[in-house]
């Protein structure tokens, strides 16, 4: 012990240096193909058709532009927002948690109000002034709550104490499927993941009907929650909006140098320039997706979720709530074969050994998936098909959103209607740029740099 603690500040003064480097070199990187990309693009329109144009003009100083703010932003905020000094104070106490709290860490009761009262009696002194509840509650084993695991029929537990939820799975904004792939079980962390603090405290007590009495929790498991407790109590779930504004600028930049490179230059090597840059942009905003699905950036779920259903679908063409409808059960059931949509690719791909045992049903697409002669073959050539498959994989995607909205499973998917007039209006501005190549087989031409991406 006395030599770990002789080493530690060594250690800690070269993790600083590397992260120093790492940093810088990712910064002036940055800052170095900005400013080539910027140079490019004006380079560029001295010799596009048709610079003299309002819309060449606009579209080629708008990519300036944002190249230009996004560079700004890098150079005067380097560094900033990256949080490296303890924000809350540490946690003695084991009837107290950190919980997130619309992006923020809150130290919290583990059991408020209510349920403090139904596990620790009346008397605890986190216990709320509802004299109505009871000390005692039914008594359960895991066996027992194991058997209410359909649809019909769905219990879950979390810290320990059991949730009849049966009624409310329809109503769930997360959609039914996640709740009932938890049914019976523990799901105590996926919980914690999805829900803040407000919900443990005013929705859960109206669902509680007992405890259980014999939950066992795997080392590896304290383990993760002792690391996700420690990153709250640093505040690293908190959102810094500085680092969107210099996203939204990068994306900016690229969505206009694609246009510009598409509608205001004439040679076939800048549509195509176009084309792939395009697709980099829909690549780059993937990730912005992911984030607002997740509640990931105000952290408030009806403000991401609105903004995904209208200006990503705008942007992106495919479907927020359908996005979320598939992820959010991969994350609930991560790596399940029979369970994950994520990894289930047959009968093209094959992700695990598992599915080449036997058929199994899949929870997500109720069917099932079979490994016969055309799986074999097929999965067999997998790592020769999968570039060419993938250069096409994006219009099934655009096909499953448009079928979850107008199928009755749509019904669950949240700003329904919205999310449909804007994939519509993906659907015509990414047809008018196609539409305005000057051949048709540069309109074909353009789509494989453009979806491959």
């Amino acid at each position: 012990q006395h030599r770990e603690a002789r080493t530690m500040p060594s250690m800690a003064r070269t993790a600083a240096l590397r992260a120093m480097l790492r940093d810088g070199a990712r910064f002036w990187l940055s800052a170095l193909v900005l400013v080539s990309c910027v140079a490019s693009a004006y380079a560029k329109a001295s010799v596009a058709d048709g610079t003299d144009s309002p819309r060449s003009r606009a579209l080629h100083w708008g990519a300036v532009a944002a190249g230009g703010a996004l560079l700004a932003q890098l150079m005067l905020g380097a560094g900033e927002g990256e949080k490296t000094d303890e924000q809350g104070e540490v946690n003695t106490s084991l009837e107290l948690t950190w919980r997130e709290d619309e992006g923020a860490s809150k130290l919290v009761p583990i059991y408020p109000g209510k349920l403090a009262h139904a596990v620790n009696g009346p008397s605890s002194t986190l216990a709320g002034s509802e004299s109505d509840v009871t000390a005692t509650v039914p008594s359960f084993l895991m066996s027992e709550v194991a058997a209410h695991n359909s649809r019909e029929d769905v219990w879950i537990v979390v810290d320990g104490l059991v949730y009849d939820v049966t009624k409310y799975v329809d109503r769930h904004p997360g959609g039914w499927l996640p709740l009932v792939n938890m049914a019976g079980k523990d799901c105590t962390d996926v919980f914690a993941n999805y829900h803040g603090a407000k919900v443990y405290r005013t929705m859960l007590p109206a669902f509680l009907v007992g405890k259980v009495t014999d939950l066992t929790i795997p080392e590896h498991v304290k383990d993760f929650r002792a690391v996700r407790q420690e990153l709250l109590r640093r505040g690293l779930f908190q959102t810094d909006m500085r680092f969107y504004a210099k996203l939204g600028a990068w994306y900016l930049f690229l969505l206009l140098s694609s246009l510009f490179l598409s509608l205001a230059c004439s040679s076939l090597s800048a549509h195509m320039a176009g084309a792939a840059v395009l697709g980099l942009f829909w690549q780059q905003m993937a990730g912005l997706g992911h984030d607002l699905g997740h509640s990931g950036v105000t952290h408030v779920f009806h403000r991401d979720m609105l903004f995904g259903a209208t200006v990503m679908n705008a942007l992106m063409g495919i479907s927020t709530g359908w996005w979320k409808r598939s992820h959010n059960t991969h994350h609930v059931v991560c790596n399940s074969i029979e369970n994950d949509p994520d990894i289930q690719h047959l009968p093209i791909f094959a992700v695990a050994a598992k599915c080449f045992d036997w058929p199994f049903l899949s929870s997500y697409h109720d069917k099932t998936f079979g490994f016969g002669a055309v799986e074999r073959f097929l999965v067999a050539h997998q790592h020769l098909l999968f570039y060419p498959v993938m250069m096409f994989a994006r219009f099934n995607l655009y096909i499953q959103s448009w079928v979850l909205l107008l199928s009755p499973a749509g019904k669950e998917a949240h700003y329904r209607k919205s999310e449909a007039v804007a994939l519509a209006v993906y659907a015509c501005w990414v047809s008018v740029v196609a539409l305005s190549m000057p051949t048709w087989i540069q309109t074909a031409g353009a789509m494989p740099p453009t979806v491959l991406l």
